[in-house]
């Protein structure tokens, strides 16, 4: 009977050349090809051949590492698209308020502008089809505005001007439009600079590079590099960054596997020489730093170049080779580790199999105390190393550990708080402040510079704001409201900066804020960041 099995499978995968014995041979190496011929000919009812393979490949991927992972067609193209660079679209930033598209900013030079869109504007139509109050999902939306570059969309909007709607036509014609990893870049003071970070792409290197040099020409000769919640990307994008601080010559890092030779990878700068080579440098880091930002701030620590200042980075030390698939779709495969210069492998530990934990890690170095105390930060002395230049001693598996610790505070973080924000009420206060009032904001504070000094969240505003939350069904609590002035005021500044000028604005408010920036900042133009990396 087993035999008879085999020679009909054989007989299904058009083997009917082969004998008994090669046949049996085959159905042992090819059990996955046989099992899904048998189930597709064979099963009492009609199956999706598509979805078998599609769960058979996903089963076979999630009993290896956590980061090895099978993607359909659609899911490729949205995972690609932020690190490609670019996409063809109207060249818009918006928010959904209310069911309804908010154009936050256009794009400069980009389709939108050139048509006259305004921050503001609500499109309520594309091509005929309502979006508005119809809760349409974002992604829906996105492929309805984004489409091959050279064609049109029509768009219906909303504008209001002095209190008064009032619906325009416009045709958009669809352009690239770039996607940017650079937040913000801008002087914190006369000799300071910053730049934040939010990926790894293919244009990361050229985008860090321009910030340096429009930095350096206002000043700049100590920078903080922000690299907290940046999930990484491309291996290249960090070792093309790290040319720009780091000697020519030396390691950014190597990459090692049982199937993959080790590779090394050393600092070549864009030009003839680096741009920052030298320069006080802190990098901040916490807890969502992962990849790519764990390679560039693990060189930087390395090669004592610079300081980390914040939280111990995710721990992910894999990399993943994309393995394209007929149809589209990718399986992105673990194949080798990768170690800092001084051969630190920072992949935190992981039981094959068991996404379920190694997803739950964060949530477990918050309940330990780690995130609040440097005292329960837990070293393993057996994978502590030496810095290359001073022979500092640092430390592997499981992230890059800072060189000054920041707890997370969560002292103003309150229920209430919790509330409001995941309504998205505070957003939703923010425009409606902003159509009320651009105007006389963009008259009294001239640039984002006056703005951050000179703006006042005003009692009014939050009552206001704490009223909305009430209509929205939220119990209004005043001593945990009071509790949250702080957090409520900023997030709220930083909101409306942001939609009266741009995205920047937002991250010179937040700072102002942020724990781990302002140590960055304190440190970098103290004596002890001399005492800690002398030269």
């Amino acid at each position: 009977m087993k035999n008879l099995i085999y020679i009909i499978l054989a007989a299904i995968l058009g083997l009917t050349g082969f004998s008994l014995n090669a046949e049996i041979n085959l159905a042992e190496n090819n059990k996955l090809r046989l099992a899904e011929a048998a189930i597709t000919q064979l099963y009492v009812d009609s199956v999706d051949e598509s979805k078998l393979v599609e769960e058979a490949i996903n089963a076979m991927l999630a009993s290896l590492d956590p980061h090895s992972q099978y993607s359909n067609a659609e899911e490729t193209k949205e995972l690609n698209e932020p690190l490609s660079g670019n996409f063809s679209g109207v060249g818009i930033t918006f928010n959904m308020n209310n069911d309804t598209l908010y154009v936050i900013q256009t794009v400069g030079g980009g389709p939108s502008e050139k048509v006259g869109i305004l921050a503001g504007d609500r499109i309520i139509e594309v091509n005929d089809t309502v979006i508005a109050g119809v809760k349409m999902k974002n992604t829906d939306i996105m492929k309805r505005l984004r489409g091959p570059k050279g064609t049109n969309v029509d768009v219906k909007v909303l504008r209001y001007s002095k209190g008064l709607a009032d619906t325009i036509d416009f045709r958009i014609t669809r352009a690239d439009i770039p996607i940017y990893s650079v937040d913000a870049a801008y002087m914190v003071d006369d000799k300071t600079g910053y730049i934040r970070m939010n990926r790894f792409a293919a244009e990361t290197a050229d985008e860090v590079r321009q910030a340096l040099k429009n930095l350096k020409k206002q000043g700049m000769d100590r920078l903080i590099l922000d690299l907290t919640d940046n999930g990484g990307g491309f291996l290249n994008a960090a070792v093309e960054i790290l040319g720009e601080f780091l000697e020519p010559g030396q390691m950014t890092v190597y990459t090692e596997g049982l199937n993959s030779p080790k590779t090394d990878n050393y600092a070549s700068p864009h030009g003839s020489k680096p741009l920052f080579s030298d320069g006080r440098l802190v990098v901040m880091t916490n807890q969502y730093s992962a990849s790519a930002s764990e390679i560039t701030s693990g060189a930087i620590q390395d090669w004592d170049r610079g300081l980390i200042v914040g939280r111990r980075t995710f721990g992910k030390g894999l990399v993943q080779r994309p393995i394209p698939l007929p149809d589209g779709s990718m399986i992105r495969l673990t194949v080798a580790h990768y170690y800092t210069p001084t051969g630190r492998d920072i992949q935190k530990p992981y039981e094959k199999g068991n996404a379920k934990a190694y997803r739950s890690d964060i949530l477990d170095r918050y309940n330990s105390g780690e995130l609040m105390h440097a005292d329960s930060i837990h070293y393993t002395d057996s994978l502590k190393v030496e810095t290359l230049r001073l022979k500092r001693p640092i430390y592997g598996g499981g992230g890059i550990y800072p060189d000054r610790f920041v707890a997370l505070d969560t002292t103003q973080f309150t229920n209430y708080y919790r509330d409001v924000t995941a309504k998205g009420l505070i957003n939703s206060y923010a425009i409606s402040y902003v159509d009320n009032n651009r105007k006389e904001i963009q008259k009294e504070y001239k640039n984002d510079a006056n703005y951050t000094k000179d703006f006042t969240v005003t009692p009014q505003m939050l009552q206001e704001l704490y009223d909305l939350a009430t209509k929205e069904g939220i119990e209004f609590k005043p001593e945990e409201a009071e509790i949250s002035t702080p957090l409520f005021s900023m997030v709220l500044k930083g909101l409306i900066g942001r939609d009266v000028f741009d995205n920047s604005t937002y991250y010179k408010v937040y700072n102002t804020h942020d724990p781990i920036f302002r140590e960055a900042y304190r440190l970098i133009n103290s004596e002890e960041y001399e005492e800690m990396l002398p030269n």
